[in-house]
């Protein structure tokens, strides 16, 4: 498979493109990385340095790449964090470019605004195109639980109304929802889930909650969900990146490391131990 993967870099730590393209390419798949950012750092840090790439530059480097013929055989577009509504333009200009060259192609959007403790981090305007503009277009969606409960306007307390939350979002657009970082009434102690929603039916995995703070899971998660989603279906795609996100973090918080273990432990990515076991989630009526 190759996929189009538009999203900001990062030379120390892993981080949008850098945590993405190493899953991708360990599970067999193409990359054609396209830069929004090169930075020495993830924000994380406090102080990073490097240069914001200008939305006409990104658009430009689409556009060679279309050059090259490729977009026939592109099975899927990658995005994540926005700075702006202009790159978010870019994105979605890229991704018509690509499904008008290959109508079987598909948009997996990780909509990265914010989480629950740092509330909104990104520039003011950008949940709300986010929702409008960037979501109708995707047909895969990656939130965190923060993030669902502002774009389906509600907030989620339990596995009902996580499945009502998610039933919104696929209203609008995305067949197929992941939602990380689920904790709602029914989660367990010491514990944290995962669900996802496609016309194939909805899921849960549970695993234990780690007590860390890690920059860029989110994008890695959205990268091997997407993998396992072209190969082998929405079930399965829920299993392994669940398996894997727990063995790479897991492995991260037992060396004391701020920067996940994503090439240490690569073979949890290509090979990932299906320990926890996949849950139906229960709905009078899937959306």
């Amino acid at each position: 498979m190759k996929i189009l993967s538009i999203q900001s870099h990062v030379a120390f730590g892993h981080a949008g493109n850098s945590a993405a393209v190493f899953p991708l390419q360990r599970l067999g798949h193409d990359v054609y990385p396209v830069l929004t950012v090169t930075f020495s750092n993830h924000t994380g840090y406090g102080a990073t340095r490097g240069p914001l790439v200008a939305p006409a530059d990104v658009a430009e480097v689409v556009l060679g790449v279309q050059d090259r013929g490729v977009f026939p055989e592109i099975d899927a577009v990658l995005s994540g964090y926005l700075g702006a509504e202009p790159m978010g333009a870019v994105v979605l200009d890229a991704v018509a470019r690509v499904k008008a060259a290959n109508p079987r192609a598909i948009y997996c959007c990780d909509p990265v605004m914010g989480d629950v403790g740092r509330g909104f981090f990104v520039r003011e305007g950008i949940p709300e195109y986010l929702r409008e503009s960037v979501m109708p277009q995707a047909d895969i969606l990656t939130p965190n639980q923060f993030e669902l409960d502002y774009l389906a306007g509600m907030t989620v307390r339990s596995e009902a109304d996580l499945l009502e939350a998610v039933a919104r979002l696929r209203e609008r657009g995305p067949s197929t929802v992941l939602v990380t970082s689920v904790l709602t009434d029914a989660t367990p102690a010491g514990s944290i889930q995962m669900a996802c929603v496609s016309d194939e039916g909805a899921w849960l995995v549970t695993t234990p909650l780690l007590d860390m703070v890690v920059r860029g899971g989110g994008d890695a998660t959205a990268a091997i969900f997407l993998a396992h989603y072209l190969t082998d279906g929405p079930r399965v795609a829920l299993s392994r990146t669940a398996a894997t996100m727990y063995a790479v973090l897991e492995a991260t918080h037992r060396g004391g490391q701020g920067e996940m273990r994503l090439v240490a432990e690569q073979e949890s990515i290509a090979h990932p131990d299906e320990i926890f076991g996949v849950a139906n989630l229960v709905a009078t009526e899937l959306h």
